[in-house]
């Protein structure tokens, strides 16, 4: 959800990756929740940190709330936006509220 948020909102020239420790599948509900403003993540599917350019990051946020945060090691600015992992449509809701407000500080 905060990639495709962070996509859609973003200036040209930004990239975005999105990764789990422990990847599983792209909720339905997140598509629903994102489609309701337009962004369509239906092409999007869950991946780990092993699947994204870490090396070539500039920032870092991690979302985790409940459970243990990753760690990437590097020279990288760190971000930490602890949200609880959404459970209904509401939670959903919630966090894409939440990502849509905070998203903006990453570009200048």
């Amino acid at each position: 959800m905060a990639e495709g948020l962070a996509r859609a909102l973003a200036p040209p020239g930004y990239r975005f990756f999105s990764a789990g420790s422990q990847p599983g599948t792209l909720n339905p509900l997140a598509m629903q929740v994102l489609a309701e403003q337009g962004i369509d993540i239906s092409r999007h599917h869950a991946k780990g940190l092993d699947d994204v350019p870490l090396a070539e990051a500039d920032v870092i946020v991690t979302l985790c709330a409940e459970e243990v945060c990753p760690f990437v090691p590097g020279a990288v600015q760190r971000l930490h936006w602890p949200l609880p992992d959404p459970t209904d449509l509401a939670g959903f809701r919630a966090a894409r509220d939440e990502l849509r407000g905070r998203l903006p500080a990453l570009w200048p």
